[in-house]
């Protein structure tokens, strides 16, 4: 079931938000409606779900109480989760490197990917080591941490929610006319990042990167990435807002997950921006235990590698995903060694334009089903193929309502803030109508403007436009 679908608009989420105001149990009619909507699209692998909740409270039970075997027990339990993560997401992709190295012989496993695996692993690794680090109490109630674990407002597509960012609200929370509304005005924002740019701007993109490389000329090229660049953002962007939206509506302070990350202006300042709840998930739980900034210049050069590396083969098991956490991971390292000062010395256009760059070619293999592809694809980006007898009729694939999208989309991305006196970096300050609403008038215009864009949103969907679910590969 997908958020900016008619079934969860208009049957699944009112009925639910009933019952969750009207009913006293609201943990039980939140995991129950939880795994109702997970279980309408992968009812099969509801049962592996309750068994990841039951594995990370029973480990958490344990490492909380033990005393000298808290070490063995919590590498068990990461080991476990692990194995769970590595059986379904990783064993076809490490039997067929097996094969090409002849190490193994015969056909590869058909495993299937069950939605959110990534999202809800991390999430129990995560609890299990701050239950050992101490920075928070193990819940004693198993349905409450069912319940944490399945929450379907962030079960698939994330923001990661560590159980300590939620603890307080999880046992009792509060649910105000106020919170209420911000939540629901936050969801449409999301919704129509989804479906009035991202939708707008994924069927051309898929119709340009089906098209054999050398049939395209490099504006084809540029386009197709440059939809792929745009959809994708607010694509993600758009679900974690529906998801933060959907979380104060049911009184949870979920995490922000993005901060206008295409106006950064280095590949570092990129990471701070993009997939925020990721992001800082590797730094506390990974680069920090390796020793982060703290070693020696060429242990800090490592432990980056081996973040992103992780960090992309996260995001898929293919060789495309592990190409793009290394060109991250590499573009990290060169800006330690003196890019990011050099970076600082240019124009902020000029370095929001290489970081652009940088961000757009690592967008090719993130996109593309395999390295040849990606490989042909930069060749087109860059003129390998420019005029080229047949080559593919681009313009037709990029319609008005299309172009529209991709216009706005572009602004609203990378549209950089001017910062006031005596400030770096972007203005805290916001433009003056926002910056003035006050009182009935500040109302009426944010009332009258979310029922626009929900309007407009419904008016889409039901239009029957392109509503593509990106996260399948994750």
């Amino acid at each position: 079931m997908v958020f900016s679908s008619a079934v969860f608009l208009f049957y699944f989420f009112p009925c639910f938000l009933l019952l969750y105001y009207v009913l006293p149990w609201k943990n039980a009619v939140l995991l129950i409606g939880s795994l109702w909507f997970y279980a309408w699209g992968e009812p099969r692998f509801v049962p592996l779900l309750m068994l990841s909740a039951f594995l990370n409270y029973s480990f958490g039970w344990l490492i909380a109480r033990a005393g000298g075997q808290r070490k063995l027990l919590l590498g068990l339990g990461i080991g476990l989760n692990l194995a769970m993560l590595g059986y379904y997401k990783y064993l076809g992709f490490f039997a067929g490197i097996l094969n090409a190295v002849g190490l193994r012989e015969g056909a590869l496993p058909a495993i299937v990917l069950p939605l959110g695996i990534s999202f809800f692993v991390f999430q129990g690794i995560s609890y299990l080591i701050d239950v050992y680090r101490r920075d928070i109490t193990a819940q004693s109630s198993f349905l409450r941490f069912a319940m944490y674990k399945a929450m379907f407002p962030q079960l698939i597509a994330g923001p990661i929610v560590r159980y300590r960012q939620i603890a307080h609200e999880v046992d009792q929370r509060s649910l105000t006319n106020e919170r209420i509304w911000m939540g629901f005005r936050l969801f449409v924002l999301g919704l129509a990042q989804k479906v009035l740019i991202a939708n707008y701007v994924a069927l051309p993109a898929d119709q340009i990167f089906a098209v054999d490389p050398s049939k395209l000329d490099a504006p084809g090229a540029w386009v197709g990435i440059a939809c792929y660049t745009i959809q994708i953002l607010f694509d993600f962007a758009g679900y974690s807002n529906m998801a933060i939206g959907i979380g104060h509506m049911l009184g949870f302070t979920y995490p922000p997950n993005f901060n206008r990350p295409y106006s950064a202006t280095s590949i570092t300042d990129f990471w701070r921006r993009w997939h925020i709840s990721l992001s800082s998930w590797f730094r506390d739980y990974l680069y920090i235990p390796l020793g982060g900034n703290r070693a020696s210049p060429v242990r800090t050069y490592f432990n980056l590698a081996l973040v992103f590396f992780l960090c992309g083969l996260w995001h898929g098991a293919a060789w495309t995903f592990v190409i793009w956490g290394l060109w991250h991971g590499a573009l990290l390292v060169l800006e330690r060694l003196g890019g990011a000062a050099l970076l600082a010395r240019l124009p902020g256009v000029v370095a929001q334009a290489w970081t652009m760059l940088c961000v757009m070619v690592g967008w090719v293999f993130f996109r593309a089903d395999n390295v040849p592809y990606a490989l042909k694809y930069l060749g087109s980006m860059f003129g390998a193929y420019d005029g080229v007898a047949d080559a593919h009729p681009w313009r037709h694939n990029l319609t008005v309502t299309a172009t529209i999208a991709l216009t706005i989309g572009i602004v609203l991305a990378c549209w950089r803030l001017r910062a006031g006196p005596g400030e770096k970096g972007e203005a805290k300050a916001v433009p003056a109508i926002v910056a003035a609403r006050s009182g009935a008038l500040a109302n009426s215009a944010s009332v009258l403007a979310t029922a626009a864009l929900a309007l407009l949103c419904i008016s889409s969907l039901a239009a029957g436009t392109y509503n593509p679910f990106i996260y399948f590969r994750f």
